[in-house]
């Protein structure tokens, strides 16, 4: 049996998870609880499945990384920081990078276009 490995759009999945996690203390949104909780939490999700998937890739964890892109592009409204810019604008475009490259990565991965090791 062949090992599938993940692709660079999980190796920008991991940074752009830390740099979710990292962004309420670097953006100075540390003092609000819900969006520096949203950003910790999610942040160390999607750098810890695209860590997974480099190391092995399982299209269940890019389509949970898709999710969670969903979930930070819809979550200063839900969770009530859409006044707050930089949360905001984090969120939002995180989720959408995220989103972006976890299916792209699915469509590489359905395409052959993963390393195989």
């Amino acid at each position: 049996m062949e090992r599938t490995f993940g692709t660079w759009q999980d190796g920008v999945n991991f940074l752009l998870g830390v740099a979710l996690f990292l962004s309420p203390f670097v953006l100075g949104f540390s003092t609000e609880r819900a969006p520096s909780f949203n950003a910790h939490i999610i942040g160390a999700l999607i750098a810890i499945l695209a860590l997974a998937t480099i190391l092995a890739f399982q299209a269940w964890e890019e389509w949970i990384n898709a999710v969670l892109g969903l979930w930070l592009i819809v979550a200063p409204w839900v969770l009530g920081f859409n006044g707050h810019e930089a949360a905001k604008l984090t969120h939002v475009l995180i989720g959408v990078a995220t989103l972006v490259l976890a299916v792209w990565a699915v469509r590489d991965h359905e395409t052959g276009h993963l390393p195989v090791g």
